[in-house]
């Protein structure tokens, strides 16, 4: 086994030494004793007791301002980096570390003769360790500074350090998360002093990893906050693993959850779970659908959604929870069987007593009270979800979907209609209870996939027709799941019989408003837009119908 860092240049600038480092070139490189240690960090977390460890090891300690004297203020001995490097550090900190003194201790290839002759001629003494975080720049960016104080929290020394120590990690240790110090400190505990080539490699791969994430944090805010840009000619997007799921969307795939670095919306991915298995892909996905639908209803009345293959199969508001539960359930009790719920206000007891009776994977909320809490602790393998909050439906960002050779990114869809916005282009106009519901319809369509048909009547769904290849066939489906429902419950008839349908696109045809209006609706809410739109019209007018066109479509794939 051969031992490096056992020539320190700048304290033994011999020919003696320069020999010894040339006959082991050509040996591996396995365990590099730790003799001296630069540290500069702006999160001093665990700092002081990582210091003590290394200097009860007889490790001599090299630092710079703030870390200095954290370390100093704990009693450890401490060398300046001013005095390393013979120049103080100068303009408000900004140059202190970016000197040969360090970066020829951090760079030279030990066992490289020219380079160890190099060290000897200028005194430079090698590092070993170096332990750096950056400057806060996305706490900073988080927090709503100016751009001057954004500016300054774009760290440059330390990012050179971190790069230098992990492209050499044939030598020398890097860390960068304090998180890892206990790492470090096993490490050093079992190898008598020294980290083993292995554990460097990790290091550097979780350095240039560290480094990468801060570069893009700062590109995407030249490009989003300070440039207003929408589309950059170099998009940058980093995340960090939360977690390993058990597979993918099948058991052959492998997958896991990432966490955007920057600014992000909170949700499932940020949701407190209180009981169940751990999360699937298919889980968080479908669990995203329902919290994404729910959202439309944050601030109004208690509303259910419940989604199957991230598609909703009922959705209602009532005066209470429980009654939103069950028109939601009503509308396609076969869907909901192991489907995912999520609410729009705390969960009571009594409504989470109807929900265990059925088989659900995830229930999704802002919060429970402690009556629901024990209702779901009966079944054991369900999920309880506690967000907190609902995200904000209309807030923006970009979608990235991968194809084939590369990204396909489109901003949000988070385009939105009020009243005023529609367009009566019928004969009759929608009586106020018929309105309502067209917008209920509406607001549930665009979440429902492509090609996408949604009855709904008194806030209620009464069926839902999703996926389909043409607006006719959903609108069928629609209507005969509603009629499946009416003959299961024993209702006099279908709750599409006086329903208002949303179509996320435009008829193309006339046939799929006919197949709404032979189910019983009488009101329609659409974009328009289609060549044959006078046709639709016309048809519309000659079934008694009223319609609206809302001018924007929301296909969803």
């Amino acid at each position: 086994m051969v031992h490096r860092g056992e020539c320190n240049p700048e304290r033994h600038a011999t020919a003696g030494c320069v020999a010894a480092l040339a006959m082991t070139r050509d040996k591996l490189v396995t365990n590099v004793t730790i003799r001296r240690a630069l540290l500069s960090v702006s999160d001093k977390a665990g700092l002081v007791e990582l210091g003590q460890a290394l200097a009860a090891r007889g490790v001599e300690l090299v630092s710079t301002g703030g870390t200095a004297k954290a370390l100093r203020d704990a009693g450890l001995a401490v060398m300046d980096i001013s005095e390393l490097t013979g120049f103080p550090e100068m303009m408000d900190g900004r140059v202190k570390t970016l000197h040969p003194k360090v970066h020829g201790g951090l760079l030279a290839v030990r066992d490289n003769p020219e380079h160890a002759a190099a060290m000897a001629e200028h005194q430079i003494g090698a590092i070993d360790l170096v332990v750096v975080n950056l400057y806060p720049f996305e706490a900073t960016v988080a927090k709503g500074a100016e751009r001057d104080e954004v500016i300054e929290n774009i760290d440059i020394g330390g990012p050179s350090m971190v790069r230098s120590a992990a492209k050499n990690h044939a030598y020398v240790t890097i860390v960068t998360d304090p998180a890892d110090y206990a790492g470090l400190r096993a490490e050093l505990e079992s190898n008598d002093g020294a980290t083993s080539y292995e554990f460097r490699k990790l290091m550097a791969a979780r350095a240039f990893a560290a480094t990468a994430a801060y570069d893009s944090m700062i590109s995407q805010w030249f490009a989003f906050a300070d440039q207003q840009q929408v589309f950059p000619e170099m998009l940058a997007i980093t995340a960090t693993r939360a977690e390993e799921l058990r597979y993918g969307e099948n058991p052959h795939q492998r997958a896991a959850l990432y966490i955007p670095k920057g600014p992000h919306g909170q949700g499932i991915a940020q949701a407190r779970q209180l009981q169940g298995k751990e999360l699937s892909y298919n889980n968080y996905n479908d669990a995203d659908a329902a919290l994404e639908l729910c959202a439309e209803f944050k601030g109004q009345d208690p509303a259910v959604v419940i989604v199957k293959h991230a598609n909703p199969c009922g959705v209602a508001q009532g005066s209470s929870l429980l009654d939103a539960w069950q028109g939601a359930l009503q509308c396609d009790d076969v869907s909901a069987f192991g489907g995912i719920v999520a609410v729009n206000v705390p969960l009571d007891g009594p409504t989470a007593e109807a929900i265990c009776q059925i088989f659900t994977e995830v229930v999704v909320a802002p919060d429970a009270d402690e009556a629901a809490i024990a209702a779901f602790s009966r079944k054991k393998n369900l999920r309880l979800l506690l967000t907190g909050d609902l995200p904000d439906p209309r807030r923006g960002g970009l979608a990235v979907k991968p194809i084939t050779g590369g990204l396909l990114v489109q901003s949000r869809d988070n385009g939105a209609i009020n009243p005023a916005d529609l367009k009566v282009v019928t004969k009759r106009a929608p009586t106020e209870q018929e309105l309502k519901d067209c917008l209920f319809a509406w607001t549930v369509a665009r979440h429902v996939k492509s090609n996408a048909i949604v009855y709904a009547k008194d806030g209620i769904t009464a069926g839902i027709g999703a996926g389909q290849m043409n607006r006719r066939d959903s609108s069928r489906i629609a209507a005969m799941k509603a009629a499946e429902a009416a003959e299961k419950f024993g209702w006099a008839q279908s709750r599409t019989v006086g329903s208002a349908v949303a179509s996320d696109a435009f008829f193309p045809f006339a046939d799929g408003l006919l197949a709404a209006a032979e189910a019983g609706a009488t009101a329609i809410i659409q974009p328009g837009g289609s060549i044959r739109d006078e046709d639709v019209i016309k048809a519309a007018d000659e079934a008694g119908l009223a319609m609206v066109f809302t001018g924007m479509r929301h296909f969803r794939h």
